[in-house]
Formats: C-alpha cells, sequence, structure tokens
C-alpha cells in the first residue's frame, strides 16, 4: 500500500476569514475567504469579537512574571554558601512588551491574532498546516494601512468600507496559491 504525500486538500488556499477588531473591541470588518464555511450571523461575529478583545485582555493581564534576582549583593543562607535575593519581577522578555493570545490551533484551524501598536487585532484563521502565517498577516496589515488608513475617508475605530482594500487582499490571497 502506498502512502499519498499530496498536500492537504484544503492548502491551496489555507486562509478561511480574516476579522478585525478595534482598540475597543468592537467588529470592524469581517471576510470569508473560503466556500463550505459555517455560515455567522452578523450578530455573531459581533459577540465573537468582544468576546476575543476579552480574552485577549485576560490572557495579557495573566502573564506571569518571573522573578529578579540580583547577584550583586548576596545573602547568607547558610555557613559557607549564598544565595541571590528577589529584587522584583519582570515578564519573560524584559525588552518585549506583554501581548496576550497570539494564535489558538485546533484540529481544524489556527486562529493567529495580530495587534498593532494601536490595539487594532486582526485575526487570521487559516488552515493548520498552513506555513508562515506571520507574512500573511504582515501583508494583511500593510494593504490595511495602504488602503483603509491612508483613505481620507476612513473614520478611525469605524467598520472598513473600503473597495480597494477587498479587492487587493482577494487578489493577494489569490495569487499566492
Amino acid at each position: 500500500m502506498c502512502v499519498s504525500t499530496k498536500l492537504h486538500p484544503r492548502s491551496a488556499l489555507a486562509v478561511f476569514s480574516l476579522i478585525i477588531i478595534n482598540k475597543a473591541g468592537g467588529l470592524i470588518y469581517q471576510r470569508e475567504f473560503q466556500a463550505g464555511l459555517r455560515k455567522l450571523s452578523t450578530n455573531d461575529y459581533l459577540v465573537l469579537a468582544g468576546t476575543f478583545h476579552g480574552v485577549h485582555a485576560i490572557t495579557r493581564s495573566i502573564t506571569p512574571k518571573l522573578p529578579l534576582q540580583n547577584t550583586a549583593s548576596p545573602v547568607a543562607s547558610s555557613p559557607g554558601t549564598s544565595a541571590p535575593t528577589t529584587s522584583g519581577f519582570s515578564y519573560p522578555n524584559p525588552g518585549v512588551p506583554v501581548s496576550g493570545l497570539e494564535y489558538l490551533e485546533t484540529d481544524k484551524f489556527r486562529l493567529t491574532c495580530f495587534q498593532t501598536l494601536t490595539g487594532t487585532k486582526f485575526l487570521l484563521f487559516t488552515d493548520p498546516m498552513t506555513g508562515s502565517v506571520e507574512t500573511i498577516v504582515n501583508k494583511i496589515y500593510e494593504l490595511y494601512a495602504d488602503y483603509v488608513m491612508k483613505n481620507p475617508f476612513y473614520q478611525l475605530e469605524m467598520p472598513v468600507r473600503c473597495e480597494a482594500f477587498d479587492r487587493h487582499l482577494g487578489a493577494w490571497l489569490r495569487g499566492r496559491t
């Protein structure tokens, strides 16, 4: 019996859906890129955006802080030995800001969250076998910056209604297959 080495059947496009959430947790953009996905109502997407925003905030706040050790002034713990003192707490990578939930993976999909410096979140649903998701998210953010944020008629934090963004996003995703 021969084992097939074909690519995953859904990997041709591999991007299922994109949701953009403003910094207050409101849904400002939603688009599906695959046929056959379960249809959700507008209210379902609004609930999804608000729920994810809350979960993201909670995961940000529960990021564990690690004790900092001050080795400059050891305190004797027993004769002949010394132990470093704790002089505060810091996040695992002190130079990197706390980010919260960045991805969630199941056997059916992978949810990747990219948060901008202004608090806007891009939720990208892809096939779990998709590689270089960060590259895809960065390109989507670049298109968003070029066609939405540079649009003089777009108002910050409001729903995205930009045909040029939709067109270029769809064309780029189709072109990468």
